[in-house]
């Protein structure tokens, strides 16, 4: 398979000039469109799966939680419930790592060839990939992402994904290594245990494969705790994976608070390793917990409040696109999404017409529905904050362009949002807001823009438009992030590393560097008696 990219697959870019030809992107044409009352009127589509996993996974049976409670999982298209779930606590998570502990410590999983773990790991990608169109619905169904981007991107790249580390698993080896003296020493790379994985919600299969690939190729074992608004679909797949012959316990999975089974899995005494990608304030409370108990490595993915930059020389059509695509997608719910729109001041006039008019012509709609580009925001907690947002940016001055309203009169819809004359010392300027808010702010020159770009708390992504190589190179290297795209946007390949600087976390996932996240390094030093050489 190739290997997939977000942007080329998904971005309006390659869809839009199709779209606006048959009028379905004039405001007054045919189909959906800003103004459609699709939302409020027509009954929601019936999602082509049914639900069968709600328990717990542990030690590969699905089970009760210990209280015996559950908890209702939403549809955000309607806010109605779409199955009650079992809800884990302290106790089921002593269950999973006990489980887990037994798996690596006596079980099978760490003491098979390489290439045994491969053959799971590709087998279980073949059962994705048959699955696919089941779970991309309940993906849909649970997070409101769109049913298009959901089967035709995201597991697609999940799928990808565990091939790559099923090519991984038999190539990781430690060095030999001459030292001074007569000795022969070697390093060994091996798995670090229990590994306790903590995932959001607003790409639940995708954080999915880039904690549990790299992991199980290392030979781990793992306890995952899923987002309590997005459970179902790492429980179905999670099933998969033992039909593909991974053995009991390896992969546990708990759904639950994270107060309760989060805070138990950050904190337990047996858990060797800690990997959790969410927001700021839970990364410190979740690196707090695991120092405080027995001082765990962990891996953090936060927060972001990604720049793209637009520089003078760029094409405007084409970067309108990128950047609303860059803020856009996902329903604004993405970590990296180019939420600080810098537009250099020769073009912004320009520039902020056209991204107006692009965010009105923006479809929303139920996701299932073919063609519709933006679909709910996660749940009533996020649709509200997000407005609260918009009402500050009014307040604090800038200037509203498009959108600052719900959209339909149930579930959790926002119109998509333009904000021009905004400035660095706002609110919507410095806050990640993870919805459909795009801020567009003007810049005079490069010394100008970087600065600004960097002063802020995160270090997660930027982007760069520009058809000038010096002023690529100049802004990569300038700007204080893990990833740079330039002239692109969301490239997403299995083997780029993805991670931040500064309060966007630290550790890298995908790619081979994910592979130290779950390994660890002994040294082996033997005398050599009389040796040929040195």
């Amino acid at each position: 398979m190739a290997s997939p990219r977000i942007f080329s697959l998904l971005s309006a870019s390659s869809t839009a000039a199709a779209l606006r030809s048959s009028g379905r992107f004039s405001r007054w044409g045919r189909g959906i469109n800003r103004f459609s009352t699709a939302v409020a009127t027509e009954e929601p589509i019936t999602p082509p799966v049914q639900i069968d996993h709600t328990q717990l996974l542990i030690n590969g049976r699905f089970v009760d939680g210990a209280s015996g409670k559950t908890f209702p999982t939403f549809d955000p298209r309607t806010g109605g419930v779409i199955a009650h779930v079992a809800e884990g606590e302290a106790e089921d998570i002593d269950r999973a790592v006990s489980a887990a502990r037994k798996a690596f410590d006596e079980g099978p999983w760490p003491r098979m060839t390489a290439h045994e773990r491969s053959c799971v790991l590709l087998r279980f990608a073949d059962l994705l990939e048959r699955h696919c169109s089941e779970i991309a619905a309940l993906e849909t169904w649970d997070s409101g992402k769109t049913y298009e981007q959901a089967a035709n991107v995201e597991i697609p790249m999940v799928i990808r994904l565990f091939r790559y580390y099923a090519g991984w698993a038999d190539k990781i080896h430690g060095l030999t290594i001459p030292v001074d003296g007569q000795y022969h020493v070697q390093t060994l790379h091996e798995p670090i245990g229990v590994a306790g994985q903590i995932i959001p919600w607003n790409f639940p299969l995708l954080m999915y494969g880039w904690k549990v690939g790299p992991a199980l190729a290392c030979g781990n074992t793992i306890v995952l705790k899923t987002a309590e608004q997005t459970p179902l679909s790492a429980l179905y797949v999670s099933k998969l994976f033992y039909e593909a012959g991974l053995p009991p316990g390896v992969l546990n999975v708990v759904s639950g608070f994270g107060p309760t089974a989060g805070a138990a899995l950050a904190g337990h005494m047996d858990v060797d390793k800690l990997a959790f990608t969410g927001s700021t304030g839970t990364g410190k409370i979740v690196l707090g917990l695991a120092a405080k108990s027995n001082l765990k490595p962990v891996t953090l993915e936060l927060g972001g409040k990604s720049p793209f930059i637009v520089c003078e020389d760029a094409d405007v059509d084409k970067a309108v696109e990128l950047s609303h695509f860059a803020l856009f997608f996902n329903q604004g719910q993405c970590c990296c999404a180019g939420s600080r729109t810098f537009v250099h001041e020769s073009i912004y006039d320009e520039f902020l017409e056209k991204a107006k008019a692009r965010a009105l012509n923006r479809i929303v709609g139920d996701p299932f529905k073919k063609g519709v580009e933006q679909g709910p925001q996660i749940d009533s907690e996020q649709f509200n904050k997000i407005l609260g947002y918009i009402k500050s940016g009014i307040e604090g001055g800038a200037t509203l362009e498009a959108g600052g309203e719900k959209f339909g009169s149930r579930g959790y819809y926002i119109q998509p949002t333009v904000f021009s004359n905004v400035h660095d010392n706002m609110v919507i300027a410095k806050e990640e807001i993870f919805g459909p808010v795009q801020s567009i702010l003007k810049f005079k020159d490069l010394d100008e823009v970087i600065q600004r770009a960097n002063a802020t708390h995160y270090g997660l992504a930027a982007g760069v438009f520009t058809q000038n190589l010096d002023t690529a190179n100049t802004l990569s290297r300038a700007l204080k992030v893990g990833t740079v795209w330039i002239n692109c946007f969301n490239v997403f390949d299995a083997a780029i590393p993805f991670g931040g600087k500064k309060m966007s976390g630290h550790g890298r996932e995908k790619g081979i560097y994910s592979l130290s996240n779950y390994l660890q390094v002994k040294a082996v030093v033997t005398p050599l008696k009389n040796p040929a050489w040195l």
